[in-house]
């Protein structure tokens, strides 16, 4: 009997291989159909893994984006490379000024190997008070 490739993902050192070999597949030239499952697969393995292991749903989709950074020690600037965003937006979206777009959502969730559910949650903004009065009037 031929053994798996993949298995289900049983201990946090599998996790982050798991998550490396993601990550170099993701960026890989090569994207025929088998690339393409094997991607599809693993993403399935972890999400299933931050399911049952993280706490992503305690932590609003800002927060969770601050807790990533601090474990790999980002900064704001590392995130205008990574996102293609600009220093304001960054900043904008880290003081709840901004939501998440569609295309942020999926980039971090790329780039930090969860599920872009994990960002897509609501949470509230900060209106300023000049804000309200354009917005009612």
């Amino acid at each position: 009997m031929e053994t798996l490739k993949y298995k289900i993902i049983n201990s946090k050192k599998q996790y982050k291989t798991y998550c490396d070999i993601l990550e170099q597949l993701v960026f890989s030239d090569i994207k025929n159909q088998n690339t393409k499952d094997e991607i599809a697969l693993l993403n399935l393995l972890i999400e299933t893994w931050d399911k049952k292991h993280n706490s992503f749903h305690e932590l609003d989709p800002v927060q969770l984006l601050q807790s990533f950074m601090k474990e790999k020690d980002l900064k704001a600037k590392d995130l205008v490379e990574i996102l293609d965003l600009s220093k304001g937006y960054i900043s904008d979206i880290l003081h709840y000024k901004k939501g998440f777009s569609k295309e942020v959502i999926r980039k971090l969730a790329d780039y930090f190997k969860v599920s872009q559910e994990a960002f897509n949650r609501p949470y509230t903004l900060v209106v300023k008070k000049d804000q309200l009065s354009l917005q009612h009037s």
